[in-house]
């Protein structure tokens, strides 16, 4: 009897491995700035269950969205996702891409700003009441504020398990039941595995080497899934043209717009009836692809041209105390930031700033004098 899948253990494995990098480098992240014995245990709490949170319902809801669509392909014979899936993958590829690039700026720059975003961070999850001078950006810009370390898990964990339902569900077309559960629940614990000692060596790491490496695979995974995004989308397109599925043509002629082709090649890919092997664990997680457009080669070389000058335009940031191409005057006043000059003979004022207990406080008491 048939119990074994390979191509389904390599897809449940790479997906897994990519968002058990993201995981593991978050909670890294936290344990190593936050979760020391000198820092506030609360916080730390808060931020880690946050992670566990919404890696803990995205996956919920993959499961129920996965058993719903592969149920009803069975037993109906309907596709739920269709010649769409290309669509909402792009989708996803390209918000997790965004949102991975932000946090690649704040892991770099922690080092240096510790105390200013443990200060942040305990203000961000302290209770805030709300004024009638709120704007709904200002109410959207503190809800991203505080609930940060569960949008990236969330979005990346949902992406990553949808496409992995999708990948199953069609490679277990030809494939009896019995084939499924094994390679499915093995290629979890060893993705799960793989995270677990990505994680205990961040945690060994010194901070520095481990805020730098783990910046790096961040933005590598970054650039993976903005080109993937381009070539979902290029798919889609390509798709319409062909009126069919290219990935059932294969990896030969018609898999593929020859007019818009830089390279392709017949191995090295990833094949909906192998699963890809290690091929497909390079596209997980660098966005590796056999069969490179204009469109995918461009976009992953302008993805690291806006990260190389976003950072040198933090860079002047800070060496100038403006932005490039801006005034230095008009860029104190728009950004809140940089302090305003102070004449030399002026006394500093302390800033006084709640901390998270006195916040607490004042919450209970408010919550005591309504009842």
């Amino acid at each position: 009897m048939y119990v074994f899948s390979v191509p389904i253990f390599f897809i449940v494995f790479r997906e897994t491995l990519e968002t058990g990098i993201i995981v593991a480098i978050l909670l890294s992240f936290l344990k190593q700035n936050i979760g020391g014995p000198d820092r506030d245990p609360v916080i730390y709490r808060k931020l880690r269950n946050q992670v566990w949170v919404g890696t803990g319902s995205s996956l919920l809801l993959c499961t129920i969205a996965g058993c719903g669509l592969i149920g009803a392909f069975y037993s109906l014979n309907i596709n739920g996702w269709g010649i769409a899936d290309q669509i909402w993958e792009g989708v996803f590829s390209l918000l997790a891409s965004l949102i991975i690039s932000i946090m690649g700026i704040a892991l770099l720059r922690v080092s240096k700003l510790q105390e200013k975003w443990r200060i942040k961070l305990a203000l961000a999850l302290a209770t805030h009441s709300r004024t009638s001078t709120d704007t709904a950006t200002t109410r959207f810009k503190r809800f991203c504020e505080k609930y940060a370390m569960f949008i990236l898990p969330f979005v990346t964990v949902l992406r990553e398990g949808l496409e992995a339902v999708v990948f199953i569900g069609g490679v277990s077309l030809g494939l009896p039941a019995s084939a499924i559960p094994l390679p499915a629940i093995t290629g979890l614990l060893a993705g799960c595995l793989l995270s677990y000692l990505i994680y205990k060596g961040g945690n060994m790491a010194p901070i520095q080497v481990f805020l730098i490496i783990s910046t790096c695979v961040l933005y590598l995974v970054g650039a993976g899934l903005f080109t993937r995004c381009v070539v979902y989308f290029e798919g889609y397109k390509w798709n319409h043209m062909t009126g069919g599925d290219s990935s059932e043509s294969g990896t030969g002629p018609g898999s593929y717009n020859i007019h818009t082709s830089v390279w392709h090649v017949n191995c090295c890919g990833i094949s909906i009836n192998t699963g890809g092997g290690g091929w497909a664990i390079f596209n997980a997680i660098l966005g590796w692809s056999n069969s490179a457009s204009y469109g995918s080669v461009i976009s992953y070389n302008m993805y690291w041209i806006a990260v190389i000058v976003g950072f040198l335009s933090l860079l002047y940031r800070e060496q100038r105390g403006h932005w490039p191409l801006m005034k230095k005057s008009a860029a104190v006043n728009q950004d809140s930031d940089i302090d305003t000059p102070k004449d030399p003979g002026e006394p500093e004022e302390p800033i006084q700033l709640p901390t998270l207990e006195e916040t607490d406080d004042k919450s209970a008491t408010t919550k005591a004098v309504a009842a």
